[in-house]
């Protein structure tokens, strides 16, 4: 088991692009949206993997996270919940952290979205030029729930 501890905030331009030292295709589905709990599986360029997340509290929560076979991920892609997101995911070095902007495409577009993770809930960090609005704690922003 580890902790995750994120922020999450809304993107303003796209001067990523120009910092980032790579990208990866991401689909990913849902097999539980519980509030308590979300199960999800990930296919990531050619890798997959299974997903088990607790609920947040505040920026922190659970997460459980395990590689499982492509042909696996494939089936259990047909039984997710709602609709299963596309998004490309840019690693953007700033300030000694490694952003994670996701843009979505599909009918997310043109939702793009910059997470950092931390390792404690009072970590200083610096603020890329690309971000903007913290929607941390705003659910309408969770993966789970778009």
């Amino acid at each position: 088991m580890s902790l995750e501890i994120e922020r999450k905030y809304l993107v303003v331009s796209d001067s990523y692009r120009a910092l980032a030292e790579k990208s990866s295709h991401i689909r990913q589905g849902y097999l539980s949206r519980d509030k308590e709990r979300t199960v999800r599986v990930r296919i990531v360029d050619d890798k997959a993997f299974l997903t088990i997340k607790g609920k947040n509290v505040g920026d922190t929560r659970v997460e459980f996270e395990y590689p499982i076979p492509m042909e696996d991920a494939s089936e259990l892609m047909s039984l997710c919940i709602g609709r299963v997101i596309n998004k490309t995911r840019y690693f953007v070095p700033y300030g000694g952290k490694t952003w994670e902007v996701d843009e979505f495409v599909g009918d997310l577009s043109p939702l793009v979205l910059a997470e950092v993770e931390l390792s404690n809930s009072s970590e200083s960090f610096e603020l890329p030029p690309f971000v903007g609005k913290d929607v941390t704690y705003d659910a309408r922003y969770y993966n789970s729930n778009l």
